[in-house]
């Protein structure tokens, strides 16, 4: 379902620039110098805090909605943690182990059917749409999916989703009156900005961030309520809860370093295809691992080794 969510985000994306409701270099992941090095920490400590929480940033909010009090403690965590590190008091430690600088005029934005573009001498559109098909033929080949018409369904509404979230903030800064950042959805610092304007009622005000984790909650919360799923739920021990502090502290250092957590990185930054992408959710999927390995296994040689 993944890579057909990214190709349909990859599709939807690239109709939008088309049209002319968005110009992709004016996105986050395009518009500044990529730092592999950030990507690649930023991804494992990100990677590592979810699998100590059992869940990324998203799948909180969603689980929030559906009745985890858990949930709720690990957003609180990832937003804190994420403001800290981004504009707090680790975030000249994070400037200056990550530093973080605009493009120059006239260098080639740092994504994939940028550099294909530049070589070829093709408009972008054109090898974005390749690697599209090349997604899309990639998750088709499961013959699992092609049969489960609610999990292609869905796959192509995920898509649909981050793509009308650069549509929509790309539209609104070209025609609106007051200057707005052009992007979609990610889950780390979003979650303190709500957190910061529910305790404080400005903080920046509403954005499209805030919007987007309000949204997540609300349909989970829907949807758990429709099919009965509501449930309280809490944590079964004080172990459990510190393990899940930690790593909701770990994700939303990584997040920030990273520049986008699993959704940010793994579907948002695909859509346009940034080279931070593909990096950043393999570090991801590596930290995961090493964090899931530890908690069945250990670390120890030929411990947790199948799992």
């Amino acid at each position: 379902m993944w890579p057909l969510a990214i190709a349909t985000a990859i599709v939807a994306t690239a109709a939008a620039a088309w049209a002319g409701l968005l110009l992709p270099e004016e996105t986050g992941y395009l518009r500044r110098a990529w730092n592999p090095l950030a990507s690649i920490i930023g991804g494992l400590v990100f990677g590592y805090g979810m699998a100590l929480a059992g869940n990324c940033g998203y799948g909180a909010l969603a689980r929030l909605g559906g009745g985890d009090v858990r949930a709720l403690v690990i957003v609180m965590v990832i937003g804190v943690s994420a403001h800290a590190v981004m504009s707090g008091p680790l975030a000249p430690l994070r400037l200056a182990l990550f530093p973080v600088a605009e493009l120059p005029p006239g260098q080639v934005p740092p994504g994939i059917a940028h550099g294909l573009a530049a070589l070829t001498g093709a408009a972008p559109v054109w090898p974005a749409l390749a690697v599209a098909m090349l997604l899309a033929a990639l998750a088709l080949r499961d013959g699992a999916l092609r049969r489960d018409r609610a999990a292609i369904g869905w796959s192509v509404a995920v898509g649909l989703a981050i793509a009308s979230g650069f549509a929509a903030t790309g539209w609104i800064a070209r025609t609106g009156f007051d200057a707005i950042r052009v992007e979609s959805h990610s889950f780390t610092a979003p979650q303190g900005d709500a957190v910061l304007y529910l305790m404080t009622g400005s903080g920046g005000g509403i954005d499209f961030g805030i919007g987007s984790v309000a949204g997540v909650v609300l349909g989970a919360f829907l949807g758990a309520t429709l099919r009965r799923q509501f449930r309280w739920e809490a944590c079964d021990d004080a172990r459990e809860l510190a393990r899940q502090v930690a790593g909701a502290a770990l994700m939303g250092f990584g997040g920030v370093v990273a520049f986008g957590c699993s959704v940010g990185q793994g579907l948002s930054a695909f859509a346009v295809l940034a080279h931070s992408a593909p990096v950043t959710l393999t570090a991801i999927a590596a930290g995961a691992a090493l964090g899931l390995r530890q908690l069945i296994g250990g670390l120890s040689p030929g411990a947790g080794g199948r799992f």
